[in-house]
């Protein structure tokens, strides 16, 4: 008779769950590729002091640390990286290395998760989904593909549940297939919008085809949340655009679009905001149908309108504002590339609404003024709108771009010019007291 395996402690080897509360509390991620690009959203979302050691960082990682929102140690991991921490996650494929802070954990007592040997590691990551204040943490006896398989059947229930359990409900978006020609092999690619940064803002049908994906291309501005819960043999792809530092060419994401789907995989865009919004989805799908390559387009929603709601700006008011335009500004006002009449923009009286604009705000709105918009016109800036980062600061057209220096602001943020800023306020509402930078 065979007897059953038991742990350490003589009992059973099944793993006991916990959910870790983690403010405050440092954890340290070693590596800088796609697994720690996946892993470590999860962990700022708990609030851990997080501190990733590696020589190298993903783009996607290393707008975290501009941001400030985690430590950076640009080298290799020693075992003194691990004094004060109490939980560790190995995310480095380097047998020798990743055994090194197993072992210095082991001597400390740190919990180490491995990404790399499971069977090595003191605690697993399990597959969660989220559903508003519900988390749904599964683990799989140690096979991630069970874990996940279990956990899309729970996540299939909660989204099917009306009622008190969920805080939200997400209307899902419409599809517009576009093929052009046969392929020669199954594959075919998805431009889905994941929304203005709050996970739970993609559409359902967007959802639905990042659980199905293959290959998942995603951009910067991507809500980190819907990484973490990709299948583990998912090929992520950091397809991030940092304004003014490392960035791939259009060129390249077309090419690993195309190829990937020509192999036979179903490859997922992942956009923040809308495809179609000034994220070159139009450039994409051109490609797509030039290869022969069938393309699903998911809009998403846009935060342009949405980013200026979740801070209480209507970007249309009755008796207000009939009409909105958004621009981007990316492009300086004097610049010959420039394909947008300011001067007539300068001449409507309804919301403008400038995205990409906050490096050029300064020329944009001397440029309004000087075209006959009122210096005392209501502006807005939003910083990281629908996040837990947001912030929103409050100013006139004449006086916003000095006070969003004076503030701090930075990108990725959302210029709202028009009257519709104040359309919401009451008598003490968020602006009454000037020019403030405030929290969400």
């Amino acid at each position: 008779m065979t007897e059953p395996a038991v742990g350490p402690g003589g009992g059973s080897p099944n793993p006991y769950p916990l959910g870790l509360r983690l403010p405050g509390r440092r954890v340290v991620v070693v590596g800088g590729g796609v697994v720690a690009t996946r892993r470590v959203p999860a962990l700022l979302d708990a609030g851990a002091d997080v501190l990733l050691v590696s020589p190298d960082l993903t783009p996607a990682l290393r707008s975290h640390v501009d941001a400030g929102r985690l430590r950076w140690a640009a080298r290799r991991f020693v075992p003194s990286d691990l004094d004060g921490a109490w939980l560790v996650q190995v995310a480095v494929d380097d047998g020798t290395a990743a055994a090194e802070v197993s072992a210095a954990a082991e001597e400390r007592r740190i919990f180490c998760v491995r990404a790399d040997d499971r069977t090595a590691a003191t605690a697993w990551t399990p597959a969660v989904t989220r559903h508003g204040p519900v988390t749904v943490a599964v683990l799989g006896g140690g096979d991630p593909r069970r874990a996940m398989t279990v956990r899309d059947a729970i996540r299939h229930l909660l989204s099917a549940t009306k009622g008190p359990l969920l805080t939200h409900s997400v209307e899902e978006g419409a599809a517009v297939n576009i093929s052009a020609g046969a392929v020669s092999a199954a594959g075919r690619v998805a431009l889905v919008g994941a929304g203005p940064g709050d996970p739970e803002l993609i559409t359902v049908k967007g959802w639905r085809l990042l659980t199905e994906a293959d290959v998942v291309v995603a951009d910067r501005l991507v809500p980190g949340l819907l990484l973490d819960e990709l299948r583990p043999d998912v090929e992520l792809v950091d397809a991030s655009k940092i304004p003014y530092g490392p960035s791939r060419t259009q060129q390249e994401i077309n090419r690993i679009l195309v190829d990937r789907a020509l192999a036979g995989r179903f490859v997922v865009r992942l956009k923040g905001g809308d495809p179609y919004v000034f994220g070159r989805g139009g450039e994409e799908l051109l490609a797509c149908a030039e290869a022969g390559v069938p393309v699903t387009v998911v809009p998403g929603v846009t935060s342009a309108i949405a980013v200026p709601a979740v801070a209480g700006v209507p970007v249309t008011h009755r008796a207000v504002a009939h009409e909105f335009t958004v621009v981007s500004g990316h492009v300086a006002p004097d610049s010959p590339a420039s394909l947008v009449r300011w001067d007539a923009l300068a001449g409507l009286r309804g919301t403008l609404v400038v995205l990409m604009g906050l490096k050029n705000l300064p020329a944009i709105a001397a440029t309004l003024v000087a075209h006959g918009r009122p210096a005392g016109t209501p502006a807005a800036v939003i910083q990281e709108g629908t996040t837990g980062s947001q912030r929103t600061l409050r100013s006139t057209l004449g006086e916003v771009s000095a006070d969003v220096v004076a503030a701090g602001l930075r990108p990725p943020a959302i210029v709202v010019i028009g009257d519709v800023v104040g359309a919401l306020d009451g008598p003490d509402g968020p602006d009454g007291s000037g020019p403030e930078a405030l929290g969400r």
